[in-house]
């Protein structure tokens, strides 16, 4: 099907955050004697908790300096900081919040502005939505008179938030309110339910005035009614303690008449929530927050797109093909390659253009010592490639004496200005001397586990290096050491959290400790570097620490290294012998019923995901207790909240028993459930269909088959095989490419004049011009490709339109997709 002919197939929507809680300051004192707070923050989508950040300890100004990144897997209204105050005897005192609205994300993108803390108030703390039918009916009673007998059909709810990690017990007040009346009427409670199901209706009558006569035609009155509103209130049961209130609706009844509207509403905080005049007081937070959202249309409509990238390599030069156009237009924003790094990558065409580039830009590199060093397109594109292709080969060299080094520090600072007075510069220059040889050790040790596509692109950059400056021996090794070491094991290490090494940003000693390992990697990786004098090191105390290392044997087995990563020789065959860690962490798991004795009740649990298999654990270093064979696993799918009356809920299918699991928040549950499918996608008994519910008391909840052998009776959402290392959805990196292209649309039109320009006028160029900065070899070559990139933007640009438009259509206001505001004026 030709793409401009539409498609049956639905686009997806796809909305991913990245986030980074800088630090707080001025936060409000303890009143005793220590002022000072053991903190931390959390992120919220609405009530969710869906992260956190280490525990800071004894500051009213603590740094935090931790970094997320997610797929958001839920609608969502606000996007929320919690500030903590960690107690140890009581539950954590939530000092302040910032809550930003979805809608204004957008706004701070690129920015990292201090946002003032609000105070937390019950009444602000809303989630959910409400499904209500109203109606105006004709009422004629007794007497003859005629009054308004308003009906409220309260059918459901969505989305309530968690009690305490539990589902809530949710009931609603339901009230018709006005100057001189508060009729109110109440629903039953339903027990441990985010989505009750109310279905009960309430009939309430609308007084007349004294004044008012039969009509021939019925007609509302404005003044008896305008001042009459619908207001239902939903809360949780406490029992024993104080029901707790979940959100609002206010409908004014004037907007009724006697046609029944039925519509969704977004649950509202009360109308003093969240109100004070001394929150400033309370202390402010630093955030910096990009949220996108990604339309991905399907696939057929990315074609053109796609292949025009694809065939970049193909193009000569280089600096004439779409991927490398791309580049030089976004060249002053860092991430806008990603996308473009992670198709190629998707297509096995990422070191050939990595390869390219880099022999364009030699042509202009004079001096050896320079090579590689700048910001430049194949540093950015080698970068990113490190982070996708690096990461198993990172934990397995890395996390272990990462690990040793932030659980067990040892003073390691060597700067007599920054001792204290009672500390042994030698004894923190030994233990020092001991982390970076076990760190170096580590990596001269570990080429047998770079991945081939790094050792490729290695490979190829030596050979380019090698090429252009033959009179120097040095250049192929600096080549390789300026990424493998610089931007790669000396990032990681100063920065292990951001690498998944370490759940936390260190503390500040342990920080400390991580850079100067960081700059020891750094010189002795650096393969020119191993001769240099004492002037060439910027602090001086770092040049006496150095004196330890020169010695022929590093700079042996830094050669060593290099030679090993840079060979395009085959590895040995049991490199992939070791699974790769793929996922961890804590859940609760439903018991598997192994034994008749006791109650099914769910546990909390470690669990393991690797390339073999999922094991779960009592404690994250104790030996599995279970494990599922990754090539048992038929399926894996949400289950119903229903089943078990839990939130986050999942169901691993396997040869021998289902497992049920609970994870702590809709993103982890999210990222678990695409970790397994990624993992077992190849299996050849994998399922088609499945029971979204359980199979309890006799029979299955969602289809009420009474055989628990009884096939599935909903299909399976897993696509097709995938990379288990490398997430790469190729559409939606190439949806990304498209919004760059068309966001950079000036400047495309701008490097389309210049190519003109220069076809016109073959003299010198003039300098400066409006074109100097872009890197035009061929201007008939560039101007062709320009002319179909911005000829395929327009077509894309064309789609997205119409499905904007079809999407508002369809997705009408009142909508359960699109919910109404719940408080109307």
């Amino acid at each position: 099907m030709a793409a401009g002919e539409g498609s049956d197939e639905e686009a997806r929507v796809l909305q991913t955050l990245r986030l980074k809680i800088c630090e707080a300051k001025n936060l409000v004192p303890y009143s005793g004697p220590n002022k000072m707070r053991d903190c931390f923050c959390t992120i919220n989508l609405d009530q969710e908790e869906v992260f956190r950040t280490q525990v800071v300890e004894k500051s009213l100004s603590p740094f935090f300096g931790e970094e997320f990144y997610f797929d958001v897997p839920r609608t969502f209204q606000f996007l929320s900081f919690y500030i903590y105050d960690k107690s140890v005897i009581q539950r954590d005192l939530r000092i302040g919040k910032v809550a930003i609205k979805k809608e204004d994300l957008s706004r701070y993108a690129g920015k990292e502005p201090w946002f003032m803390l609000q105070p937390v108030d019950s009444n602000s703390e809303v989630q959910g939505k409400v499904h209500l039918e109203l109606k105006l009916n004709e009422l004629i009673t007794d007497n003859g008179s005629v009054c308004q007998q308003l009906v409220v059909h309260l059918k459901e709810c969505h989305g309530l938030p968690l009690i305490n990690g539990q589902n809530c017990d949710p009931y609603a007040t339901v009230s018709v309110v006005g100057p001189s009346r508060n009729d109110q009427k109440k629903t039953k409670v339903k027990k441990k339910t985010s989505n009750p199901q109310f279905n009960e209706t309430f009939y309430f009558e609308v007084t007349r005035s004294s004044s008012y006569t039969k009509k021939s035609q019925f007609q509302v009155e404005e003044e008896d009614i305008e001042k009459l509103e619908v207001r239902v209130d939903l809360w949780n049961n406490g029992n024993l303690v104080q029901d707790l209130f979940l959100g609002e609706v206010k409908i004014p009844v004037k907007m009724l008449g006697s046609d029944s509207f039925q519509a969704w509403y977004l649950l509202q905080p009360r109308d003093n929530g969240n109100k004070s005049s001394k929150s400033e007081d309370l202390g402010s937070l630093r955030l910096n927050i990009c949220y996108s959202e990604d339309c991905v249309l399907p696939s057929e409509y990315y074609a053109p797109l796609r292949n025009l990238l694809l065939k970049s390599t193909e193009v000569e030069p280089i600096s004439a093909s779409a991927a490398y156009i791309l580049a030089e237009v976004c060249r002053d924003k860092y991430d806008t390659i990603i996308p473009l790094v992670r198709l190629l990558l998707h297509h096995h065409k990422l070191v050939q253009f990595i390869t390219a580039v880099a022999e364009l830009e030699l042509k202009d590199t004079q001096e050896a010592n320079t090579i590689f060093r700048g910001n430049s397109s194949v540093t950015r594109c080698l970068d990113e490639m490190m982070k996708i292709v690096g990461k198993h080969y990172l934990k397995v060299t890395l996390k272990p004496v990462l690990d040793e080094i932030c659980e067990n520090p040892k003073p390691c600072e060597i700067d007599r200005l920054k001792l204290k007075e009672a500390e042994n510069a030698e004894s923190h220059k030994e233990n020092l001397r001991n982390y970076v040889d076990k760190v170096f050790s580590t990596i001269v040790q570990s080429s047998i586990s770079c991945p081939t596509l790094m050792c490729d692109a290695f490979c190829s950059l030596r050979s380019l290096a090698a090429k252009r400056f033959p009179n120097d021996p040095h250049v192929q090794y600096s080549a390789v050491s300026s990424f493998v070491f610089l931007r790669f094991f000396a990032v990681a290490v100063v920065s292990p959290h951001t690498f998944h090494l370490r759940p936390h940003h260190p503390d500040v000693q342990t920080s400390r400790t991580l850079t100067l390992i960081s700059k020891a990697i750094q010189t002795l990786g650096s393969w020119g570097s191993l001769s240099k004098s004492k002037s060439s090191f910027k602090e001086s105390f770092m040049c006496e620490f150095f004196k330890m290392f020169q010695e022929e044997e590093y700079t042996e087995a830094v050669k060593k290294f290099l030679d090993e990563v840079s060979s395009t020789e085959s590895k040995e065959p049991n490199i992939m012998s070791e699974p790769v860690h793929l996922k961890e962490g804590e859940m609760y798991k439903r018991a598997q019923g192994r034994t008749r004795i006791g109650k099914k009740n769910f546990k909390k649990r470690w669990f393991c995901l690797t390339s073999r298999e999922l094991t779960y654990h009592k404690q994250q270093d104790k030996e599995p207790i279970y494990s599922v064979p990754v090539r048992n696993i038929l399926a894996v799918e949400k289950l119903d909240e229903n089943a078990f009356n839990k939130k986050n809920m999942f169901q691993v299918i396997h040869v021998e028993k289902t497992l049920y699991v609970q994870a702590n928040n809709c993103v982890e549950a999210s990222e678990w459930i695409e970790a397994l499918c990624r993992v077992s996608r190849c299996n050849q008994r994998r399922l088609s269909v499945y029971h979204p519910s359980a199979f309890l008391n006799g029979n299955w909840l969602c289809c009420k088959a009474t055989s628990e052998n009884t096939v599935g009776c909903t299909p399976c959402t897993a696509g097709g095989p995938a990379d288990i290392q490398i997430e790469i959805d190729g559409d939606r990196e190439t949806e990304r490419i498209y919004s760059l292209f068309a966001t950079n649309m000036p400047k495309l039109q701008k490097m389309q004049e210049a190519c003109g320009s220069i076809a016109v006028y073959q003299g010198p160029r003039k300098e400066p011009d409006d074109y100097s900065h872009f890197t035009i070899e061929d201007s008939v070559a560039t101007f062709q490709t320009l002319q179909q990139i911005i000829s395929i933007v327009e077509k894309l640009s064309e789609h997205h339109d119409r499905y904007q438009k079809k999407r508002s259509s369809s997705a009408k206001y009142g909508s359960e997709e699109n919910p109404i505001v719940g408080k109307i004026s």
